[in-house]
């Protein structure tokens, strides 16, 4: 039995009905902004969040006689992103035109591409979790194709009551569309699969993410059958610009078509939009086939060839990616699954790993730091002070209460830690007849307690907790730990 088919018959990914089980089918489109300083055919920039219409060149507003002239940097970041979803980069590629008349859309045609493009099959593996084990599930969503298209401009309906605006600023920006097959089957696995996606591309430097720019968006087609049955009717929901938001509209739109196919109707192919505060999916006109864009080759446009030797170039110069990564960490650091997948999630909390690393702190110290105490300041806190503070630990310099203490001051004055510890009289207590009476002292307070702890051993944390808390949490817990055990006896 193969692995799709192990997961088509797994109760985890089955929804339950009124009349039975039911599984959903995902397949997804992402469109990615290239990360590009010029739009894919004119020299105009694409930054964001200039005034309405300020980038915009004579050929992205489709004056007469204006001329598309291909941007290179935007086909070798097509390449690289081929290369990272272990795909097929096709040496020839055809550029089309993709006929349909909005007013954003100044053309009256897209140029994308359709039958020819730029990137061919490939697969990426995603990571499902952790689950409240700590584990991870992985799976492989193989890649249909990612062609080159340009971005449309944007209609703005709420500045005025009876007015619509146009602004062109995307208008001719440079998108990867990057088609699944469909191989995901809940709302977890979709959300992973973009979050890869998302990590993969900001790794090799060809897409920020950034879905609130709108740099990131997915079309989500979602259908539901009977386990084991063929494929249903698919809707399509445009334009989702959060990860969040695509499982939201994922379980909404297989709930809405499960209630309607046990209610005796059918699936209408159709185009859909996500409504996030009501949390529902609603129509917005029937689905288009390829046949109603009555695609063809744009004639301003030469097929696009590029040499064996240029894409193996570009492979070459790949920067370490994900899952090589992981690998890494588990074979030559000896992190666990669990710690690898979590650190090379989001590259900046890799990057900051191994600058970590690379100032003297130890693995597992430096991933524990990133994960967990260290993980909402690095961009604030330097690799190099955190190392500090970790280093600190392991040798005995300060307590792990202390190195919170230490980082919350670096986080709101800055400052070198060792200096901070110093002038703040913050070094660990290992005087063990200081310890020693603190211990004394609060077993002389809690008689009670000390009752009840020898009847119920594990009452021994408490006491522990107290002691840390007289000392300012400057004690050493393992000395404090074992006094507290010998004194009451455990």
């Amino acid at each position: 039995m193969s692995t799709m088919d192990i997961r088509e018959t797994d109760p985890k990914h089955l929804i339950a009905g009124t009349t039975g089980d039911w599984e959903v089918i995902i397949g997804l489109e992402v469109h990615a902004q290239v990360t590009s300083q010029a739009k894919l055919f004119s020299g105009s920039s694409t930054s964001f969040g200039a005034p309405p219409n300020a980038n915009v060149s004579l050929v992205d507003a489709a004056m007469p006689g204006m001329l598309p002239v291909i941007n290179e940097e935007c086909v070798k970041q097509a390449i690289r992103t081929g290369h990272g979803l272990n795909a097929v980069v096709n040496p020839k590629s055809v550029f089309d035109r993709k006929n349909y008349f909005y007013p954003d859309l100044p053309q009256g045609y897209q140029i994308s591409q359709f039958k020819q493009p730029i990137v061919g099959e490939g697969v990426v593996e995603v990571s499902i979790g952790p689950d409240r084990h700590g584990q991870f599930e992985d799976i492989e969503v193989r890649i249909e194709r990612l062609h080159l298209e340009q971005d449309a401009g944007k209609s703005i309906h709420d500045q005025n009551p009876t007015l619509s605006y146009v602004d062109l600023n995307r208008s001719g920006v440079a998108l990867m569309e990057i088609v699944s097959k469909p191989d995901m089957r809940s709302a977890d696995e979709a959300k992973a699969y973009v979050s890869k996606l998302r990590n993969i591309m900001r790794y090799l430097g060809t897409c920020d993410g950034n879905m609130e720019q709108g740099s990131l968006r997915a079309d989500v087609n979602v259908s539901v059958r009977r386990p084991g049955e063929p494929f249903g009717t698919r809707c399509e929901i445009k334009n989702v610009n959060s990860i969040r938001f695509i499982g939201q509209a994922i379980e909404s739109e297989a709930r809405r078509q499960i209630a309607i196919l046990e209610d005796g109707g059918s699936i209408e192919q159709e185009t859909r939009l996500f409504d996030p505060n009501k949390g529902e999916t609603r129509s917005m006109r029937s689905k288009e086939e390829a046949h109603d864009y009555r695609y063809f080759p744009d004639p301003d446009l030469l097929p696009l060839e590029v040499s064996p030797g240029y894409i193996l170039d570009l492979k070459r110069d790949l920067p370490e990616l994900p899952d090589a990564k992981k690998a890494r960490y588990m074979q030559e650091l000896g992190l666990s699954p669990y710690d690898a997948n979590v650190l090379t999630a989001e590259k900046e909390k890799a990057d900051h790993f191994e600058a970590m690393l690379a100032s003297g702190a130890e693995a597992k110290r430096a991933a524990n730091w990133v994960m967990n105490e260290g993980a909402t300041s690095l961009d604030i806190v330097s690799p190099q002070a955190n190392t500090a503070i970790v280093s600190m630990v392991a040798d005995g310099t300060i307590s792990g209460k202390i190195a919170k203490d230490v980082l919350e001051i670096v986080i709101r004055v800055g400052g070198d830690p060792r200096e901070i510890v110093e002038a703040q009289n913050l070094r660990q207590v290992t005087d063990t007849g200081a310890i020693e009476k603190a211990v004394d002292d609060v077993i002389a307070d809690n008689p009670d307690k000390v009752e009840q702890a020898r009847l119920k051993p594990t009452m021994a944390g408490w006491f522990v907790g107290q002691v840390m808390k007289a000392m300012g949490g400057k004690a050493n817990p393992q000395a404090v730990n074992d006094l507290v055990r010998a004194k009451l006896g455990l």
